[in-house]
């Protein structure tokens, strides 16, 4: 089991946003989050990278990739990141370096030394997302999609065992938003489990997957009600 949570309250800000969170999933399944602005689908991410906080004293259990994060020290996080891809809206490139340059560096960051090798690796991802011919670019010479697709690119240098990714489709039009989760969905299909919120119901009708729904504090899987 990937992750592990039982009887978790997730805090931001001191503000209780999910109580009592029950949420076990596994390699090779794809997990939606859905729920209003604020209802805690964000907050779950973030504990599951480590970037928010569960208390010892707020969870039965807590782990991620058989790491319990609940007493996790900070100098192993960047070790469990490194298993993880981590997808974000906003995109979040070096405006200021091209494709290829964005990728060497998060592998240069995560331990690649070998020139070859790591030439060879953003060669293979940016093929897979459809960009082998976009690697001299900067991020400001593509489209939202184009750029989305590079994000994926980063995410799964590394080959990582989980997936996170907070509202890929969010600034996409329908179209490009559809390839986008239809690349997402692919990769579960190769192993990777795959985390991701979003408000576009649509998506959940023509991607099979487990639902979640946030609400009123609480997590409960919604699968068969939607």
């Amino acid at each position: 089991m990937l992750i592990n949570y039982q009887k978790a309250n997730i805090y931001q800000d001191e503000k209780l946003v999910l109580e009592n969170v029950d949420f076990q999933v596994n390699e090779g399944e794809f997990i939606y989050l859905i729920g209003r602005v604020g209802s805690g689908k964000s907050s779950l991410l973030k504990t599951i990278y480590c970037e928010l906080d569960i208390d010892p004293e707020d969870a039965e259990c807590a782990d991620v990739l058989g790491e319990s994060v609940l007493a996790l020290r900070r100098s192993r996080v960047p070790a469990l990141r490194k298993q993880m891809g981590i997808i974000f809206q906003d995109f979040q490139l070096l405006i200021d370096r091209t494709v290829n340059d964005n990728l060497e560096f998060v592998l240069r960051a995560t331990g690649w030394k070998n020139k070859a090798e790591i030439k060879e690796r953003i060669a293979e991802v940016l093929e897979l997302v459809g960009m082998g011919n976009k690697g001299y670019k900067f991020p400001n010479e593509l489209s939202g999609g184009e750029q989305q697709r590079i994000v994926i690119a980063r995410a799964v240098l590394n080959s990582p065992e989980i997936i996170l990714a907070d509202e890929p489709t969010g600034n996409l039009d329908v179209e490009t938003g559809h390839a986008i989760v239809n690349l997402l969905h692919g990769l579960s299909e190769q192993g990777a489990l795959v985390v991701m919120t979003t408000h576009n119901l649509q998506l959940l009708r023509e991607f099979a997957g487990r639902i979640y729904r946030c609400s009123d504090h609480r997590i409960q899987e919604v699968t068969e009600k939607e």
